[in-house]
């Protein structure tokens, strides 16, 4: 190996891991697929079912969103496939809602 190549610390397939639910943060039906949880922030997979809710709130770290399928709303603002989202820290955003569901890869850091 070459001493200028970087490390690799992890590497997860997400086709390897089953869907859980995602808890009583999210709405009833929502689920979740867990590919990095650490000290420095979390990476994850979240389902959105068809007609999601969730209220606006805010977090302590820095949240990005990229939509794999489907699509999303935050606020006025429609969020289709394809769509990359950079939230700062303690910024509210939302509410969400997401008529027809969606899949969406979610990081905190």
């Amino acid at each position: 190996m070459d001493a200028n190549e970087p490390l690799l610390d992890l590497m997860v397939n997400a086709n390897d891991l089953e869907w859980k639910d995602a808890g009583k943060t999210y709405m009833r039906g929502t689920q979740i697929k867990v590919l990095r949880e650490d000290a420095g922030g979390r990476t994850l997979l979240l389902k959105l079912p068809a007609g999601f809710r969730q209220e606006s709130h805010s977090h302590l770290q820095t949240e990005q969103h990229f939509v794999i399928r489907g699509s999303y709303r935050m606020g006025d603002v429609e969020c289709p496939a394809g769509t990359y989202q950079l939230i700062h820290a303690n910024m509210t955003h939302g509410p969400f809602t997401s008529k027809e569901g969606a899949e969406i890869l979610v990081i905190w850091h």
